[in-house]
């Protein structure tokens, strides 16, 4: 299985109590596949994220909803798995 490419912008940053990465792809095709694999993930961790797609970058927030809107270890923990693909 060939591993994708793709452009980290930056490392899971702290902003307004939520976790936010930006991670840049080839093209569109590549960006979706990528929101596919996370949005099975998220449903396995049953912690589901903000995020946007514009063409070739995907833009994810995570935030505990029931915990007040905050960063939790539920979302260092959805952090670090979205990392490993």
């Amino acid at each position: 299985m060939l591993k994708k490419e793709i452009n980290i912008i930056a490392m899971w940053e702290e902003i307004n109590n939520s976790l936010y990465k930006r991670f840049e792809f080839k093209d569109f095709s590549e960006a979706f596949g990528f929101m596919s694999r996370v949005a099975l993930l998220a449903e396995t961790h049953n912690h589901h994220p903000k995020w946007t797609n514009v063409w070739n970058t995907v833009e994810v927030w995570l935030s505990t909803h029931d915990q007040g809107n905050v960063v939790t270890e539920k979302d260092r923990k959805l952090a670090a798995a979205i990392d490993e693909i």
